[in-house]
């Protein structure tokens, strides 16, 4: 194992950290890490020496804009990345390919990549209680294969799927909020992307905002949620995939 490994993720409710937190258990005997979705999280330089893990969630098969705007601030310097894209059991898309661009471009070397799964944000039974013991026992064989790449750091980069140009990507509608709501303003404080007026935590920027659904799992009053059609309309196009059992994937 790695002495320490430095974990970059983004997950507004979790299930982006859970799945690639296993991970990163079987990589390093130290995981330091950093939490992506905080609005105000420092950026730092990394050198030749460095091994990073940079975990982000999949929206619409694409990377959420503000995790790549988060992830500006780390520059490589030659470090070695893993990179994992977790999906809620539908498909990871461009995603994967579009996070390996950035970290190229930002100056990281892209070892290994990995497609994750995690129970979905929207549609809570649709891979419901993923990562599960069998998603942690894959993970720690994926561990081991990557360490395996490591060890040979003139390796060339993965091949990960995806198409360029990216696909497209539009946010579909923003939380609605109900007259539980006390203004509070937690969740202006917490979200990712900006989006909720701290004067006034009822009104969501719809250009901003992208959906993690961070103010929803967050709110005390349990005040937003998700507009009904929006609901609706989710759960009857995901709901055939909560009886599929999609499979992580590894990328050497």
């Amino acid at each position: 194992m790695l002495k320490s490994l430095t974990f970059l993720y983004f997950s507004p409710t979790g299930g982006t950290y859970r799945a690639a937190k296993a991970l990163a258990q079987g990589l390093a005997e130290e995981v330091r890490e950093t939490d992506l979705s905080d609005p105000g999280v420092p950026g730092a330089a990394f050198g030749e020496d460095d091994v990073v893990l940079a975990a982000v969630p999949v929206f619409g098969g694409r990377v959420p804009p503000c995790a790549l705007t988060n992830l500006a601030r780390f520059q490589g310097g030659g470090a070695r990345m893993v990179t994992a894209a977790v999906y809620g059991n539908r498909a990871f898309e461009d995603a994967l390919l579009e996070l390996n661009d950035f970290a190229t471009r930002q100056g990281f070397r892209v070892a290994a990549s990995a497609a994750l799964v995690a129970e979905h944000s929207m549609v809570h039974a649709v891979a419901a209680g993923r990562p599960d013991a069998q998603d942690r026992a894959q993970a720690a064989g994926f561990a081991a294969q990557i360490l395996g790449r490591l060890a040979s750091p003139d390796a060339g980069g993965p091949a990960v799927p995806g198409n360029r140009p990216y696909r497209e990507w539009k946010p579909m509608a923003v939380p609605a909020v109900s007259d539980a709501c006390t203004g509070c303003g937690l969740c202006a404080e917490k979200c990712p992307a900006g989006a909720i007026r701290r004067d006034n935590p009822r009104e969501t920027d719809p250009a901003a905002c992208i959906l993690c659904m961070r103010c929803i799992a967050i709110c005390p009053q349990k005040a937003r949620a998700l507009p009904a059609p929006v609901a609706d309309m989710l759960t009857q196009k995901l709901s055939p995939l909560a009886g599929v059992r999609r499979e992580n994937e590894l990328f050497l």
